[in-house]
Parts: C-alpha cells; sequence; structure tokens
C-alpha cells in the first residue's frame, strides 16, 4: 500500500505523506518566521503556511483513492490557507488535483506531469510573479521530476534525489532576490516548501505511521512570533476572503485587487476561490467584490496595530474592544485600541464590521438589500489568537465589550482571556460594559486615558466598574422600518406605530438589556424629551463628556451637537456615523447621544 519501491501510489500514501509534509513545518514554524523578510517583512509565513497544512490535517481523513485524497487536501487547503505563502501553496494544491488523472492510483510520470501542469497554476494566481521565490523553486523541483520520470520502478529514489535539486534552488533564492540578497536570508516560503518535501522523503524512508498520526495530534499550535520589522508599513491590512460563483475572470479579479493594494494572490476555481492582498481600504474593494461572486469568509489582520504591539507600544497594559464601540478612528490609532470586528451578512455575503463594511457602504446596502443583515458574535478562537499575541508583548490586557445581553461576544472574550492568562502567566481581565455604541466608547476611552497617565490596573478596573454605572445612551429613532425588519418590534405593532408617526426612544437599563424610554410623534419631539432627561440626571452630578451618534444623519447630529453644547458648556468628544452593527437596528437617521458622568 505505501510501497514506493512499486511503480504507483495510492491515496493512503499521499494522506500520510503530507501529514508528514505539514508535521515538518509545524515543526520549523519559528525558523521560517524569522527569516521572513519577502514581500513583507512581517514575520508570519511559518505561522501562515502551519495554519494551511494545520487545516489540512484537521480536515480530511485517508482514502484509498489517490484522485480522492489529493482533491480532499486542496480544498482543505483553499479554506485554511493564510498570508501569501499559505495561499500560493494551496494554489499548488489545487493545480495538482485538477490536473491529476481521475485514478484510484498513479504512476510517477502521471504524478510529474500533474507537478508539471500544476505550475501555470501558480504564476497566474500571482498578480507579479517574482523570481527566487517559492515560485521559483516549486518549478525547479517540478522540472526533475520530470527529468526523471521514465524511471518508473524507482519512485522512491526519485522523490529522495529530489531533495539535492530543491536544497540548491533554495539556497539561490539569496541571490536572485534583491531583498533576500541584504538579509543573507533565503526566501521562507520556499524554506516551507522545501521542509515539507523533506518531511515526505523521512516518511519515504521510515514509513512510520504510527508516530506521525501522534505527532500530528501533538503539533496543534500555531507560533506568534515576538520579532515583528519596524519597517514603515505601506499597506495597512492583511486581507483575505473566499469567493464562490466568482462572475468575472481571475485577471479581471486580480485587477480590481491590485488597484488598491499589493501582494495580491488569487488562488482556486470560480466555483470557490481564495483572495489575498494587502491593502488600506478594505471595504472598498469588498463594496465592488459583492457584485462578483458570494462572499462567504473574510478576514482581516491590522499589520499597523500588530506592528505597535511587538516594537512601537505606548504603554504597558493592552485595551481591547469590539466593533460596537463608537469612537473616531483618530482615538482609536493614538491609544493603539485593539478593535474585533464583529461579523455582519447581508444574504451570503460576509462582512466585519467596520473593517470591510463601512456605514456610507452599510446603510446603501440596507435599503437596497433584499433581505435584512445578520450579526453573529466573535469567537473565541479570534479572541485566543489576539490575546495570545497581545500577552507575547503587554505586561496585562484589558478588555471591554458591549452589553452581554445582546451577544455572545463578551462571553467568548472571557473564555480566551481565561486561558491566555493561564498560559501566560499574565493578567487579563474582560468586562461586560453592559451598554454599547457611544456609552462603550465612552469607557474604552477614559480607560484608555487612565493607561496613558499610568495608572495601576487594579485601579483601573475600579474606576471602570463605577463608570459602567454613570455611562448612558439615549437613542431616536426616526424611522421604525428597521426595527420591523430586524424582528426588534413585531409587524403589526410597526405598522400602526408608523400609521400614528410613533418614534420611540431607547435606552439601555442597569443589566445591559434596552429599554423603551418613551415614544414621540416626531424624532424633533424624542430628542427634545432626551435634552429634558439629560438636564434631569444631571443635576448634581459632573459630567466626564459625551458623545454625538447619528445613522447616517451628519445633519441631524450637527443640531444635536449645537443643543448640548448650548446645555453643557461642552464640546463632544466626538461627533461619529454610529457602527453598522448597531445601525442596523436604529434605522437611518437615527440620533444617538451618549453620556458619562464622574463617578
Amino acid at each position: 500500500m505505501y510501497n514506493t519501491d512499486a511503480p504507483h501510489i495510492n491515496g493512503k500514501f499521499l494522506y500520510y505523506a503530507f501529514i508528514a509534509g505539514g508535521n515538518e513545518i509545524l515543526q520549523h514554524q519559528a525558523e521560517i518566521n524569522r527569516i521572513n523578510v519577502f514581500p513583507v517583512n512581517d514575520k508570519d509565513t511559518g505561522t501562515n503556511l502551519a495554519s494551511t497544512v494545520r487545516s489540512v490535517i484537521d480536515n480530511i481523513k485517508p482514502h484509498k483513492s489517490y484522485k480522492t485524497t489529493v482533491s480532499n487536501i486542496a480544498d482543505a487547503a483553499l479554506m485554511g490557507a493564510r498570508g501569501n505563502s499559505g495561499v500560493i501553496f494551496a494554489q499548488f494544491l489545487h493545480g495538482l488535483s485538477r490536473e491529476t488523472l481521475n485514478k484510484p492510483v498513479i504512476t510517477l510520470p502521471e504524478f510529474a506531469d500533474s507537478v508539471t501542469r500544476s505550475i501555470p497554476y501558480i504564476y497566474e494566481a500571482v498578480a507579479n510573479p517574482v523570481e527566487g521565490t517559492m515560485l521559483t523553486v516549486i518549478k525547479e523541483w517540478s522540472d526533475f521530476l520530470n527529468a526523471r520520470k521514465e524511471a518508473i520502478h524507482d519512485f522512491k529514489n526519485v522523490i529522495i534525489d529530489s531533495i539535492a535539486v530543491l536544497e540548491k534552488s533554495l539556497a539561490e533564492t539569496t541571490s536572485k532576490l534583491k531583498a533576500l540578497n541584504k538579509s543573507g536570508f533565503v526566501d521562507a516560503g520556499a524554506k516551507g516548501f522545501v521542509l515539507f518535501i523533506q518531511g515526505i522523503i523521512d516518511f519515504i524512508k521510515t514509513r512510520n505511521i504510527r508516530n506521525l498520526v501522534t505527532e500530528a495530534d501533538e503539533k496543534l499550535s500555531l507560533i506568534h512570533t515576538e520579532e515583528i520589522s519596524s519597517e514603515e508599513i505601506t499597506h495597512r491590512f492583511c486581507t483575505e476572503a473566499i469567493i464562490k460563483n466568482v462572475s468575472i475572470s481571475f485577471s479581471e479579479l486580480r485587477n480590481i485587487l491590485g488597484q488598491k493594494g499589493n501582494s495580491v494572490v488569487v488562488a482556486g476555481s470560480e466555483s470557490m476561490c481564495r483572495i489575498h492582498v494587502h491593502t488600506n481600504y478594505p471595504a472598498e474593494f469588498f463594496h465592488q467584490l459583492k457584485d462578483v461572486g458570494t462572499i462567504t469568509f473574510q478576514k482581516v489582520d491590522d499589520m499597523v496595530r500588530q506592528q505597535e504591539a511587538a516594537v512601537n507600544r505606548k504603554w504597558n497594559i493592552a485595551l481591547v474592544t469590539d466593533s460596537t464601540c463608537d469612537l473616531p478612528k483618530e482615538l482609536i490609532d493614538y491609544y493603539q485600541v485593539h478593535v474585533v470586528p464583529i461579523n455582519l451578512n447581508f444574504g451570503d455575503n460576509h462582512y466585519l464590521d467596520k473593517v470591510t463594511i463601512q456605514p456610507d457602504q452599510f446603510y446603501d446596502l440596507l435599503e437596497t438589500h433584499a433581505e435584512f443583515p445578520k450579526t453573529s458574535q466573535i469567537n473565541e478562537q479570534a479572541f485566543t489568537n489576539l490575546y495570545s499575541h497581545l500577552a507575547s508583548h503587554y505586561d496585562a490586557i484589558i478588555a471591554i465589550h458591549l452589553t452581554g445581553q445582546f451577544s455572545g461576544t463578551y462571553a467568548n472574550s472571557v473564555k480566551a482571556g481565561e486561558r491566555i492568562s493561564k498560559e501566560f502567566n499574565k493578567k487579563v481581565k474582560v468586562i461586560d460594559s453592559k451598554n454599547l455604541s457611544g456609552a462603550l466608547g465612552l469607557l474604552v476611552l477614559k480607560t484608555a486615558q487612565n493607561i496613558e497617565a499610568g495608572i495601576s490596573m487594579e485601579t483601573i478596573i475600579e474606576s471602570i466598574e463605577k463608570d459602567i454605572i454613570q455611562s448612558k445612551i439615549f437613542v431616536s429613532v426616526r424611522d421604525l422600518k428597521s426595527m420591523i425588519r430586524g424582528g426588534r418590534v413585531s409587524k403589526p405593532k410597526g405598522i400602526i406605530a408608523s400609521a400614528l408617526g410613533l418614534n420611540p426612544v431607547i435606552s439601555m437599563d442597569e443589566n445591559g438589556k434596552s429599554l423603551l424610554f418613551g415614544k414621540t410623534f416626531s424624532q424633533e419631539a424624542s430628542l427634545n424629551k432626551i435634552y429634558r432627561h439629560i438636564q434631569k440626571i444631571s443635576a448634581g452630578k459632573t459630567m466626564w463628556n459625551y458623545m454625538i451618534l447619528h445613522a447616517h444623519n451628519p445633519e441631524g447630529a450637527r443640531e444635536a451637537e449645537a443643543k448640548m453644547v448650548a446645555m453643557t458648556g461642552l464640546k463632544p468628544v466626538s461627533v461619529v456615523n454610529i457602527s453598522p452593527v448597531i445601525g442596523m437596528h436604529a434605522g437611518n437617521g437615527a440620533i444617538a447621544i451618549s453620556l458619562l458622568f464622574n463617578s
């Protein structure tokens, strides 16, 4: 079954060979990270390749058919591919799958031919192919196999002998690529591929399946390197997505991505493709891409924030929140706040709140899309990944989230925080704000300023717990249509309320549940009700600050700002277009006022 001295191999041999190669990448991911300088010096190529092979190891089972196994490997790699090198490697496997004959076993000549025919797939996937990288090494390995393919009865030795060609090709990447020549390193992606083949060769020599499976089960973790370059990042967001049923050519798709970014890779097929791009404008091109296919998955890493954590952090306590926290980008960036986006879906299209969809695009879709959007909580793994990175660089972590009554986001953050706190022996405090939007924003801002002032973590946490009681939000809803479509108001009641011209005022109670504060016959009247209530609850208190928020209603927000300035003598922290995740329920035109009193 696994006899590579025979003139053919089957699916089970391929399965165990892949595990052997994948284990070699998993074991050496830190080394691959260390030498990663191209195309971006972000020290994550090893982690990205490890994530890609981990997806395969975790999701496929042995099958006796070679064609079935190679297809399953390719599909799992494409789903789990991560980073530039991971997507290229997945594309190589995709090409291998597409170019393999539909047979349960294959011979050396057939294997060599399928590898050779896979080469155009990887070159076509990359917008600007560069020699001296993983592309070159795979191609030269393919050339060797093709030259030896007539040695049909010597499959084992052909694969073993190929390591010499791979090592020579890998060593030459240093001189072929200018960026590598400066550092003296070999290409990190190419190194990962050579290690992958080395793992397969070791398996061919030993054929120890029991140890192989044990190693695969044990090596679950991905390594986040602490060493990140301080070089200037020109394209901030490492952006990836899976798009199904693509209606344009891959060259057109690469052109769209290339107009707004670099490091463009498009892998897979029209039925399911994976894209990778470094960009400053993820929301803009996803707004374009919604018309060319179904966006079923998105992942965006903020490379600037990652770099700041590693080499340019301002303070030793990390601050985390979720995307329902409404603060202007300038304050988020100044205080280096780590914002984890809520998931948002319009029909089958998936978005990341305030990252791959911004308010302007959101309200356009809200008005035109047949289906009302849905949200889903941030999963525990997303927080685990973030907290493990932050715990590598900070002394402690504070996370403040939207009310746990509205989402499981807070609970998942707590679980991840407890796990990372034990693993790294560092304090991770996760707090339920019992609020959202501008009220959450004010709590995060005050916490950030306390961190900046050098106040101890214990004192900051005490302050937050007192401040939660003093935080308020009042939302004047102009149009009940969104609340009816989203099920927050029943259709019969909504129709009656709309017919009467009722405008509800929504607030939050002390437990973090939504509260109908009142209802009036116009938005002007509902805002006047809010102003009167603010004057009433302000008696005997001093206001720390406040915010004005609006759902695509800047004119109304300016009027509210003028009224609040006249009432309080204070300018607001900011006037912000409310988070899409909150705006979807408040509805187009809503105006909100958030307050934080001194405790």
